[in-house]
């Protein structure tokens, strides 16, 4: 071995945050200190030597085990190193070296064999080629087959497809009415559904939620465009970590459909009044979190209350929350929606006025009800 007979090992060094290596070779940990930290114009005081791929620090009895030409990190006093994974955070940190990220990519897919390997390369290659900076039909061509050509933007485009979901809420709701046996009740349940209707086109039926341009208040996405999974309808957060950007390409923007708005709410009770940025939140009710479903839940106990009341006696305010807003909406990958019966309650009694709390969504209703009359 080398060290025991006096001879230079051969070993590749670089810096903690330099990219270029320089070969050394060295009897010992000492002796490639002193080269290292002369290549490098680094101070020899405190100065130590690791193993690029694990951070392990290399002493005078592991040097010599080391094979020929073993890639090494100089560190200078206080500095560390995390191994391999510090150089992946430093590229994804930075999109200096995207293009050649791409090119590498590429030519190691052309040549793999391994599923397991191509799909990671593949994924690597998905993300490294997103545009999400392109806003425009013009800037990002490919992201708009299959659009509509009136959407000129992606944030317009997007902001429709949020649109186009509360909609379908909306407009399972109406079916409801369907079912209904008794004409009074569902005389109430239509004056109910069109009030509800009023009020999502006030809020622009909430399309804000998928449009990156909003303000945050008032988006569910970063201002590049990502959307991280909020979890299953029991847990507060998703345990895969799972996050898209839709605005980065078209199979993104494709795979995001399977996306859910799944209603929810959690599971504790707090008296008195909460604001939101929602335009309809006032809670003059215990502000109760329970992820309450809309066909299993909401919408039957909306009808058990329209049994003995009419639509002046709903509080639009919680019904209106409970379907359409993200106070009781989690976006779910579609691995985290459950979509079994999620075996809570919705509170009937929350579902009548508040008496002088209710003032405004009181006002509300009246308006409307002399607009349908």
């Amino acid at each position: 071995m080398f060290g025991l007979f006096g001879k230079n090992k051969p070993v590749k060094v670089r810096g903690n945050s330099g990219e270029r290596k320089y070969g050394v070779a060295a009897k010992n940990v000492k002796e490639l200190i002193k080269k290292g930290c002369q290549l490098l114009q680094l101070p020899p005081s405190g100065a130590r030597v690791c193993l690029y791929e694990d951070g392990t620090i290399v002493t005078e009895e592991f040097f010599p085990t080391l094979p020929d030409n073993s890639e090494l990190v100089l560190l200078s006093k206080g500095q560390t190193w995390s191994g391999v994974l510090g150089d992946i955070g430093q590229l994804l940190s930075t999109d200096r070296h995207a293009d050649a990220l791409i090119e590498a990519a590429k030519d190691l897919l052309s040549d793999e064999k391994s599923p397991k390997r191509r799909k990671v390369l593949s994924d690597l290659l998905q993300n490294l080629e997103e545009r999400a900076d392109a806003e425009s039909r013009e800037e990002d061509e490919d992201w708009f087959n299959g659009v509509d050509a009136r959407f000129k933007t992606k944030s317009a485009y997007m902001k429709h497809n949020c649109e186009s979901r509360i909609r379908g809420y909306m407009r399972e709701v109406n079916d409801t009415t369907k079912s209904i046996q008794k004409a009074k009740v569902k005389a109430e349940f239509l004056k109910t559904s069109q009030c509800l209707v009023e009020m999502l086109k006030n809020d622009k039926y909430n399309g804000n939620y998928f449009d990156r341009t909003e303000k945050e208040s008032g988006r569910l996405c970063t201002k590049e465009g990502w959307f991280t999974c909020q979890g299953a309808f029991d847990e507060e957060l998703c345990r895969s970590l799972h996050s898209i950007n839709p605005y980065g390409s078209r199979e993104s923007r494709i795979v995001f459909s399977t996306w859910n708005l799944d209603h929810r709410w959690d599971t504790c009770c707090v008296w008195g009044a909460k604001s939101d940025q929602e335009s309809h939140v006032s809670w003059p009710f215990p502000f109760c979190l329970c992820r309450i479903e809309k066909k299993r839940t909401i919408i039957p106990a909306l009808l058990d209350v329209l049994q003995n009341h009419k639509t002046a006696d709903i509080n639009l305010d919680y019904v209106y929350q409970l379907l359409f807003t993200r106070a009781n909406l989690k976006l779910v990958h579609i691995a985290c929606h459950n979509k079994g019966a999620h075996n809570l309650l919705c509170d009937t009694g929350k579902m009548l006025r508040a008496g002088k709390n209710a003032g405004k969504a009181k006002q509300a209703t009246r308006g409307k009800k002399r607009r349908l009359i």
